[in-house]
């Protein structure tokens, strides 16, 4: 799918505000409704658009902490992977995980109450796992930056200077 500036403009908004109504979005990117909606659909069709979210304030909730955590498996079966992701998926703490490169298998991004609450859920959730070998955590005293995807990468991908992720088969530009 080819993204253009309406739609990097469209995004841009809707990021800002995913309540914005379909006047605020198309008033502040130049178009009228009817276009400015049809963008939108088919952002959400071609999975340009995957959700509308809130964020939310995780220290509000009681969870003050961040820990990052890098684990080592004792296997790399699919069926380990496979089980692992579901074990990790169960777990209402944990935030993200990635299986990467590197010296570990898994970078584990959890948030906790307290180092207790941490303590409380290494031994009754994360240990309990079968096939971890290694684990290292470390705390976050401070997150310096948080972002999406930057649409300004977009926009340089639009204009062929960085590659663009496709769905479906390569269309060629007119």
């Amino acid at each position: 799918m080819n993204v253009d500036k309406f739609d990097l403009r469209i995004l841009e908004v809707l990021r800002r505000n995913a309540r914005a109504t379909l006047q605020e979005v198309s008033e502040a990117v130049g178009l009228s409704a009817t276009p400015c909606w049809n963008r939108i659909k088919r952002m959400e069709t071609d999975g340009v658009i995957q959700r509308y979210t809130v964020k939310v304030d995780q220290a509000a909730l009681g969870y003050a902490d961040t820990v990052i955590v890098q684990l080592t498996l004792d296997s790399h079966t699919d069926r380990m992977i496979a089980d692992f992701g579901a074990a990790l998926e169960s777990i209402p703490e944990v935030l993200e995980a990635y299986l990467v490169s590197g010296d570990y298998d898994y970078i584990v991004r959890i948030a906790v109450r307290d180092t207790r609450d941490y303590e409380r859920l290494l031994r009754e959730r994360l240990y309990e796992i079968p096939g971890i070998r290694h684990s290292k955590s470390s705390f976050v005293l401070r997150t310096l930056k948080q972002s999406d995807v930057p649409l300004k990468a977009a926009d340089a991908a639009r204009a062929g200077s960085v590659p663009q992720a496709r769905k479906g088969p390569a269309r060629k530009r007119p």
